[in-house]
């Protein structure tokens, strides 16, 4: 479903959001379907907002190798508060 304020200059294809991430552009459909960054399906095409990709892009790059790590919600630490 196309949304209500769509701007074609906001927004990209798979391809070009793969380019702009440094991801393939089935990974790049993967974010979209989980939620992570925000696109729709237009037909047979995937539109990605480049905000969203930038800004999920950005999060990444801040977490570093804490990105892998399970318990980076603060887990860890109520865990061991716990024990």
């Amino acid at each position: 479903m196309i949304p209500t304020d769509f701007n074609p200059a906001e927004w990209l294809t798979t391809s070009q959001a793969a380019e702009l991430m440094g991801y393939n552009y089935a990974h790049v459909r993967y974010l979209v379907r989980k939620g992570l960054v925000v696109g729709f399906k237009l037909g047979r095409d995937w539109l990605v907002k480049r905000d969203s990709a930038l800004a999920y892009l950005e999060e990444i790059t801040r977490l570093g190798p804490a990105k892998h790590d399970p318990w980076r919600s603060g887990a860890r630490q109520q865990h061991k508060e716990e024990t």
